[in-house]
């Protein structure tokens, strides 16, 4: 399979692997691209040092094979994480959560290619103006932090399509090879997953989250705390539940800052206490009833 994503980051399959915060370390990465994907790296959940291990551990276990990293771009030392990237010669860089205009042409500059990720059409048109050289579309079926217009992923890819001529990959609420051909003739070029590969083997996420998130069905996640940054969670948690009833009951954007407080993905996702945790997960969940391989996984959607 060739086509303008397999070219620009020289791989076999145009399937990327989610920059999962808690999820994707040089294990995950290292088998997508294994696979003929492309892994990426969640930036997201590793302090400096840590991303550089992760780094030079894809690097050690793939050789010349392609990865990348997921860079939010409201990450707190974005300075240092960018000056990391250029210094151990990562090629590729997804980056998200914020505007691709201030950090594109520097990793441009530096020979990375750029793939910048947004919910909207409107954003898609600011990426080619920022001189990207993709776009993930991500619809609000996906996990975590979303974007505010909740259109879902068969209504944004064409609007994307018709906005844009950059490569296109589509993103949210993909698990299955049949979705896979749904967004391709949408005007999709390829596809980013993550949930799917968030409860895989590879995962670093913990394994409670998994077997929490594989007994989920259709309706069981919700996307909350819009008042903060949309995100969506898993149902079945204390936390989860809480949530939801304060924002029924009218709570502030500082009541609901003041109960979330720090470390709730970490909690949720890594340490696997589902009650206190933040569970992130997509609305795919329900559609994955077992832990598998990133070999089996991948073997399935091609």
């Amino acid at each position: 399979m060739e086509n303008r994503i397999c070219k620009l980051f020289n791989i076999k399959y145009p399937i990327i692997s989610g920059g999962m915060v808690w999820c994707s370390g040089w294990r995950l990465a290292s088998a997508v691209s294994r696979c003929g994907g492309l892994g990426l790296l969640g930036a997201g959940s590793m302090h400096p040092d840590n991303l550089r291990y992760h780094i030079r551990m894809c690097r050690e276990n793939l050789g010349e094979l392609p990865f990348g990293v997921n860079v939010p771009l409201m990450y707190p030392q974005i300075e240092q994480l960018m000056q990391i990237l250029v210094e151990e010669q990562v090629k590729i860089v997804f980056t998200s959560a914020g505007s691709p205009k201030k950090w594109t042409p520097y990793l441009k500059e530096h020979g990375i290619t750029v793939c910048h990720v947004v919910s909207s059409a409107l954003f898609a048109e600011k990426c080619e103006q920022a001189g990207v050289d993709s776009i993930v579309a991500e619809g609000f079926e996906a996990g975590g932090h979303n974007g505010r217009e909740e259109t879902t992923t068969l209504c944004l890819i064409p609007r994307v399509r018709q906005a844009t001529s950059l490569p296109l990959i589509a993103a949210g609420g993909i698990a299955l090879k049949c979705q896979i051909e749904a967004v391709k003739a949408l005007g999709a070029e390829g596809v980013q997953i993550g949930t799917r590969f968030a409860l895989s083997q590879e995962s670093s996420a913990h394994r409670s989250f998994k077997e929490h998130c594989i007994n989920l069905g259709e309706g069981d996640t919700r996307l909350l705390l819009k008042k903060i940054s949309p995100t969506r969670l898993a149902c079945g948690s204390l936390f989860t539940e809480t949530v939801e009833k304060m924002e029924n009951e009218g709570a502030t954007k500082e009541a609901l800052q003041l109960y979330l407080g720090k470390g709730r993905a970490k909690k949720g996702i890594f340490e696997g206490e589902i009650d206190e945790g933040e569970i992130e997960i997509g609305q795919s969940a329900s559609l994955i009833n077992s832990i598998e391989s990133v070999e089996q996984i991948m073997e399935s959607l091609i």
